[in-house]
């Protein structure tokens, strides 16, 4: 069997975050955003966006050898592909992601750093968000749910719950999915208060807001609203350790009536942890920014849903990222 690497390969590999800074830093500074309203030259780009005009150049060109702009004579516009992903729709642009991809960056910069000392490169105790940073990390999740959020509630076929809840739902892009699929289904989200007015907003775009209760709350400190028969915790316990998951799995128990189910979306690895290669890389960016988080493979989630009270644990559906499914019942 051939080598799986080369020196040329390792080499390139190893260069490769030279491609994605440059679309990191445009994204952080601003330049998609001012140039989707107009062209500009990298003069008039740098005074907008009080830059140097030598290294806004250089950045310019950079991106205009990518083919994510294009240049004539002095001149910087979007390219007709870069547009909808950057300048598009809520519904459409990227750009929200490519923006905590660029904060994930600065992070992960300080990866020999983590690996020597076991801690993440945040503030202990982690420093809450600024409005701002949980506006654009809520605007981040939905980019990634409005792709995959109607596919995952088809395979939970909704239409066999009345209630429903969306733990930490963000802007509530699995709880619209959720309320199409089950027409006579009710549905309660569950989180912060700045993001619940996020949520508020889209729902009512999505003109579903009718049907849902919008509830401010820490999953962390305060208990989950009761009386419910599905409870969905999308894309959280990643973020914290077993024993963060168990003391939240018993509130979803809480939460539900007798015969509930719990729905864990997330990235669910293989026994040794190497499957699948996306686990292991978002296991590291959990290292990097938390205490206790990582990447769980399903016999460790069913370990902390049984410890937790939870039966008939499940793995409903794998995939190679976020979009397994494990399920467990309220006996």
């Amino acid at each position: 069997m051939a080598n799986r690497w080369s020196a040329r390969s390792l080499l390139e590999l190893a260069r490769s975050f030279q491609s994605s800074q440059p679309v990191l830093a445009a994204a952080e500074l601003g330049v998609f955003e001012v140039l989707a309203d107009s062209a500009a030259s990298a003069t008039e780009l740098a005074e907008r966006l009080k830059t140097d005009a030598r290294a806004t150049e250089c950045l310019l060109n950079a991106l205009a050898a990518m083919e994510l702009l294009e240049k004539r004579e002095d001149t910087f516009t979007l390219s007709p592909d870069t547009v909808p992903l950057v300048a598009g729709s809520d519904e459409t642009s990227i750009l929200p992601m490519l923006k905590h991809q660029a904060n994930c960056a600065h992070r992960w910069d300080r990866l020999v750093e983590v690996v020597r000392s076991g801690q993440p490169a945040v503030d202990s105790p982690p420093t809450p968000r600024s409005e701002p940073e949980l506006r654009a990390f809520i605007e981040a999740m939905h980019v990634v749910g409005r792709e995959m959020a109607d596919g995952i509630v088809a395979a939970l076929e909704p239409q066999r719950f009345h209630r429903a809840l969306d733990v930490g739902g963000g802007s509530g892009s699995y709880t619209a999915a959720l309320l199409r699929a089950a027409p006579t289904l009710r549905a309660t989200l569950f989180d912060l208060p700045p993001v619940i007015e996020m949520a508020r907003q889209r729902l009512e775009r999505l003109a579903l807001l009718e049907r849902v209760d919008l509830v401010a709350g820490d999953f962390y400190l305060d208990p989950l609203p009761p009386g419910q028969d599905l409870v969905l915790l999308s894309a959280i316990v990643h973020q914290n350790s077993p024993e963060e998951n168990r003391r939240l799995y018993r509130k979803c128990l809480a939460s539900l009536e007798p015969g509930g189910t719990i729905v864990v979306r997330d990235i669910v690895m293989d026994d040794a942890h190497t499957a699948p290669p996306g686990g292991t890389l978002f296991a590291i960016n959990m290292l990097v920014v938390t205490e206790g988080g990582g990447t769980y493979s399903f016999a460790e989630m069913r370990r902390d849903l049984e410890a937790a009270g939870f039966g008939d644990v499940e793995l409903l559906q794998q995939g190679q990222w976020m979009d397994s499914l494990v399920t467990a019942r309220r006996p």
